[in-house]
């Protein structure tokens, strides 16, 4: 293609390094400008709209790349100072995930082009760009997020967390729902911009009625998610509360597992505890992820924690790590316990989605370098799904320990199991003063919104807090503070849209990709 034919001159690199920088402003972490998320993106449209496929992954690639860097760059203090990997191997570690994220963005850029670019026809509509692109994003996100096991984080919808009058349409198609309407708005944003073109001889009545229904779609979804905010507060004043506590140990991760100082992390939690529900009708209190640093199986600290239940007449849902033999030998879990009043285990819970590197070591003979990070963290088994962890009545727990709140199908089939209460419960001090405690609890957010469920959250460094089932954040801890807050929370029972059947929208999109490409010429070059 000639230059005068690809419109306006361009670097595509440039672009994408734009609209990565925006989105990073943007994005949960440091800034938080979430008013970019709107025309962050227009940038690499742009570059898809007029430049060819080949081109157009390259600069999608670079500029995913660059991002992902900004965004996950917490996992080498991770990986060196928590997992003891010499730090040449934590950069490589990051770097390697930083390039297989951005090659999600390449192939959108690269698929974008090819359906909907201009690379073949200069006069091609803008509104086929308009629709596809948010296809072809929240598609690829889906398949991201369950492709290797999965790493969602931080997908574009999530970027809306503190701003409760944007994020209600999740409970409708959860939060892809709500990055298929950022996508959407961006390209409508192009739109206006290449709507100034002169001497076009497209069908413009087809471009002008495809455009008004993008307009249309996002008055929906911001009217509606507007609406359900103003209505939320009638919905769950009506219903069941119940007072819960969250007690945040600040157990400083380097000496977290040190068997000398097993007593004195109880004896933090015992005062903490005791401190925190004094004077107060607390039902429930949660401690977080691994609090209980030994096996309460064996370890004669638990009668400890037992006694403090029976003294302060409360439910303690703790983390701590359990095992279970097998003819084989014994197997060790990440887990969370809930003892009632008389300091029995009432149930246990398991990790079902463990996070690779941190608590087992995929492919361990490629990857044999990252051994020591599974054993200064743990080397755990995936533990099987089961039902919500009852406490009598109406409250049933829907456990999503650390990793498992990015997964947004994890907390979906807790709550149509019977959750009515979801419970985050997280080991933070491993990422340190980066990003992604902000980050975590962003995704932590949405996990209440799509199911219309409380959240409750128990960082052992932070962030700790409560979220209402609209996605407010009720109250929270700050970072490496030890705190016991607490909190009367609605107990919610209707199941959302999102729970009965909207979680199958990122997979819908997903679904849409091979018929886009098997269906081109009749879909696209009509």
């Amino acid at each position: 293609m000639s230059r005068s034919a690809r419109g306006p001159q361009d670097r595509p690199l440039v672009l994408a390094l734009i609209s990565a920088l925006l989105l990073w402003a943007a994005m949960p972490g440091y800034l938080g400008w979430w008013p970019l998320l709107f025309p962050a993106l227009a940038p690499l449209l742009y570059l898809c709209l007029w430049h060819r496929p080949g081109s157009a992954f390259v600069a999608g690639f670079a500029g995913g790349f660059c991002y992902q860097i900004l965004t996950v760059h917490w996992l080498v203090v991770a990986l060196v100072r928590y997992g003891g990997l010499p730090t040449w191997a934590g950069v490589a570690t990051m770097l390697l995930l930083a390039a297989y994220l951005a090659l999600y963005q390449g192939a959108f850029c690269f698929l974008l082009s090819f359906l909907a670019g201009r690379y073949w026809h200069r006069e091609r509509s803008v509104a086929v760009l308009v629709w596809t692109a948010p296809v072809l994003w929240v598609g690829l996100d889906g398949i991201r997020g369950r492709l290797l096991t999965g790493f969602p984080w931080l997908d574009l919808g999530y970027g809306l967390y503190r701003v409760p009058e944007l994020l209600q349409a999740a409970d409708l198609g959860g939060h892809h729902l709500l990055t298929f309407w950022l996508v959407l708005a961006n390209g409508l944003a192009l739109a206006l911009y290449d709507r100034q073109r002169t001497m076009v001889h497209w069908d413009l009545r087809r471009e002008r009625r495809a455009l008004a229904l993008a307009c249309c779609f996002l008055i929906f979804v911001g009217g509606y998610s507007m609406l359900t905010h103003r209505m939320q507060p009638a919905l769950t004043g009506r219903g069941v509360q119940t007072e819960v506590a969250v007690i945040q140990g600040n157990i400083g991760q380097d000496r977290k597992w040190d068997a000398g100082r097993r007593a004195e992390t109880v004896a933090v939690y015992e005062q903490l505890t005791a401190k925190t529900v004094a004077g107060r009708t607390t039902e429930l209190v949660v401690w977080p992820e691994t609090a209980l640093p030994f096996y309460p199986q064996v370890d004669p600290l638990a009668a400890r924690v037992a006694d403090l239940v029976r003294q302060q007449n409360i439910y303690l849902l703790t983390g701590a790590p359990t095992f279970r033999g097998t003819a084989s030998g014994r197997r060790f879990y990440n887990s969370a316990l809930l003892i009632d009043p008389d300091g029995v285990i009432r149930g246990i819970y398991s990790k079902r989605h463990l996070v690779p590197v941190g608590e087992y070591v995929p492919l361990r003979r490629l990857l044999g370098f990252l051994s020591p990070v599974v054993e200064n963290i743990g080397d755990f088994s995936p533990g099987e799904s089961g039902p919500p962890l009852a406490l009598g009545g109406q409250l049933r727990l829907g456990i999503l320990i650390c990793f498992e709140s990015i997964f947004p199908e994890i907390a979906r089939d807790q709550v149509a199991a019977g959750a009515t209460l979801l419970v985050n419960l997280t080991n933070d001090a491993w990422y340190g003063r980066s990003s992604a405690p902000v980050q975590s609890l962003a995704m932590a957010v949405l996990r209440a919104v799509e199911n219309n469920r409380s959240l409750v959250r128990a960082a052992n460094t932070g962030i700790s807090g409560f979220i209402a089932p609209d996605g407010v954040i009720v109250r929270r801890t700050g970072l490496f503070k030890a705190a016991g807050i607490s909190a009367r929370v609605p107990v919610m029972t209707r199941q959302s849209m999102f729970t009965r059947g909207g979680y199958r929208f990122g997979p819908g999109c997903a679904a849409l990709i091979p018929v886009f490409l098997l269906f081109r010429r009749r879909l696209f070059e009509a």
